[in-house]
């Protein structure tokens, strides 16, 4: 019954335009829903870097003085860049916020982001500022392409988030969409949220041979060729690649690649590993043949362990040689040379190898060499002579020269905790039989984080890098607005329920939570439970309670939502039960002359990348007005 209805809904979107909003970098791609085999990579951005050939703009934006959005991208970094350093102070400039989100415990919509220049601004705005840029791109590009103007209502838009990421950052997302004007709230179904993930592994199983490279098949590490590591300019996927005004166009074949035809039904189980500028995500799927529908077989686990922890260690290396009064003033007073650093460090970082033996040189600004001297009353090569750090040395053409032991030491806490948490999943019992691990996201393209996971993982299953691997989430994502329904079942990553009265029974509830009313006991504080952490949902599988309100009169009924990451929670007063949001049902406007006791029926959908949740009056049938909120509570 779902397929006509969904249908009728597909029918009205022209096409999908995915957003991959990541931390470092984020795109848009999009395929109309005429030619889904069809998949456009945006255009080709102005004022890329050296070393990174990238279809992705750096996640970095500028608001001029007055808080008014400025510019995007590259396009933000440069002009922010060519201020006056008089001026540049008063511009606000934002970069790899979107972690704000995950790291935010309890996230509102007054949450605060901190611009370079310390001033503050609402993290809504900045991300509706973004999610408002590539809206009006998109557009632009696809009315540039059709000859004539595109409408936003012929969009179905897609954002994709950490699979790892709480209720609340997905609805601030999905806000921060409704306040961009990207689709009213009104019409929520015009917007999906993607998890990461889930979108690189459906990309993933239409895979062929050609368009990936699998690591196993590779000499054995100490023997790479340097032809072989993925960071020196590999060679494009054998795609069909249509060039149509510098956008680029990917087909994807309507089968479910020759890669799983070595699975057998059953034990068909790959992990996908997200590993991106933030966060890294893993899920574990199973493939549903024929159809090829994905079936989730562990909740989505992962954290912070993105590739901005190595940026970490390199500034903590900058504090130990220079002192840290010196980096934090350094960052204030001259907040666009530091920006420069960093993107020379990003060049750097990515020709690290496993396999090199020169140097890597780091050119440290003008600004920094002079601010250091006025600082310190001494030079730059002072100090790093001065600092016992003996891998990092001083070149007389003003650059930092690191061994590639010093540069490979500074991805090693990161790596380290990826592998550390893969084995932790590995060693999970639904995690048996798995076959491939594919290795997707921006941070996949470094060697040395394919080499550190084909080495401890190499032997249980077979290791596989897509071509493109840093836009196998967009184009993943594109293929989900296509077709959301092909996740069929997911898994809980917590428990939920409400707090309810029970009747008291002796012996078994404890009795300081006995309440008398009316002559009744009455067992407070029980948490009744809709769906357990870690337990299989499927698709439009719903869970049910009823629901009367106290009183007849009463014409709002507010229920507090809980959540555990412990299965069996008895009482929402135990440890670990937090207030997570609340379910909101609007009476007004139903007969109220119908029978005393109303009885309203709720039911709430888990098996979605949000949940969802619709209400009936059940003397009525009518439907009843429903929020779940984890925002705004």
């Amino acid at each position: 019954k779902d397929s006509d209805a969904d249908d009728a809904v597909e029918q009205l979107f022209l096409v999908v335009v995915a957003i991959d909003f990541g931390t470092t970098s984020s795109g848009y791609a999009y395929s109309f829903t005429k030619e889904p085999e069809c998949i456009h990579v945006m255009r080709r951005w102005e004022g890329g870097d050296p070393g990174v050939s990238n279809q992705k703009t750096p996640t970095t934006i500028l608001l001029t003085p007055e808080r008014k959005f400025h510019s995007f991208g590259y396009a933000a970094r440069d002009f922010y860049h060519d201020l006056d350093p008089t001026e540049s102070k008063h511009w606000l400039y934002f970069e790899k916020f979107k972690m704000k989100l995950h790291t935010t415990s309890n996230l509102t919509m007054e949450t605060d982001l901190t611009a370079a220049n310390g001033k503050k601004v609402k993290a809504l705005e900045i991300f509706a500022y973004a999610l408002q840029f590539f809206k009006e791109q998109a557009l632009k590009e696809l009315s540039d392409q059709g000859g004539s103007d595109f409408e936003n209502n012929e969009v179905r838009w897609v954002i994709t988030v950490p699979a790892i990421w709480k209720q609340p950052a997905k609805q601030f997302m999905r806000q921060a969409a409704y306040k961009a004007g990207m689709v009213s709230p009104e019409n929520p179904e015009q917007l999906i949220i993607a998890l990461e993930p889930e979108a690189a592994s459906i990309y993933c199983r239409k895979l062929r041979l050609h368009q990936m490279i699998d690591l196993s098949s590779r000499a054995p590490v100490n023997g790479y060729s340097p032809s072989d590591t993925i960071g020196s300019g590999f060679t494009q996927a054998k795609e069909h690649v249509r060039r149509n005004r510098q956008s680029r166009t990917f087909l994807v074949e309507n089968v479910i690649g020759e890669i799983w035809s070595e699975l057998e039904e059953g034990s068909d189980r790959y992990i996908v590993v997200d590993s991106g500028g933030g966060t890294v995500d893993i899920t574990v799927h199973q493939i549903r043949l024929p159809e090829g529908h994905l079936k989730e077989l562990y909740k989505a686990t992962g954290g912070p362990y993105g590739s901005l922890g190595v940026d970490y260690e390199f500034e903590k290396l900058l504090c130990k040689i220079f002192g840290e009064d010196f980096i934090e003033q350094f960052k204030i007073k001259r907040p666009a040379a530091w920006v420069d650093l960093m993107i020379a460090f990003e060049s750097r970082k990515r020709a690290a190898a496993p396999d090199r033996t020169n140097p890597l040189n780091i050119t440290l600004p003008f600004s920094f060499i002079d601010y250091y001297k006025k600082f310190r009353g001494h030079s730059v090569e002072h100090a790093l002579r001065k600092s016992n750090v003996d891998f990092v040395k001083w070149s007389s053409q003003g650059m930092l020269r690191m061994s590639p032991d010093a540069m490979n030491a500074l991805f090693k806490p990161t790596i380290d905790q990826i592998i550390q948490h893969l084995s932790d999943v590995f060693d999970k019992p639904e995690v048996t039989n798995v076959k491939f691990l594919f290795l997707v996201g921006g941070f996949a393209e470094s060697p040395l984080l394919q080499q550190a996971v084909q080495s401890a993982f190499g032997s249980r299953c077979r290791v596989i890098i897509p071509q493109d691997v840093g836009l196998t989430i967009l184009k993943g994502a594109v293929l989900f607005g296509l077709d959301p329904a092909v996740i069929k079942v997911r898994r809980s990553p917590l428990t939920y329920g409400v707090g309810v009265l029970n009747r008291f029974v002796e012996g078994k509830h404890p009795p300081e939570k006995l309440l008398i009313k009316d002559g009744t006991r009455w067992c407070t504080d029980v948490f009744d439970k809709f769906i357990s952490a870690d337990q299989s949902v499927a698709l439009g599988e719903t869970v049910t309670r009823s629901y009367t309100p106290a009183k007849p009169s009463q014409l709002v009924i507010v229920i507090n939502i809980y959540s555990s990451e412990q299965d069996n929670v008895s009482f929402i007063t135990e440890s670990g039960v937090k207030k997570c949001g609340t379910l909101r049902l609007d009476l007004t406007g139903t007969d109220a002359s119908v029978p005393n006791r109303r009885e309203i029926k709720t039911l709430m959908q888990f098996g979605d990348t949000e949940i969802k949740a619709m209400a009936v009056d059940v003397a009525t049938s009518r439907s009843v007005k429903v929020g779940i909120d984890f925002l705004n509570y």
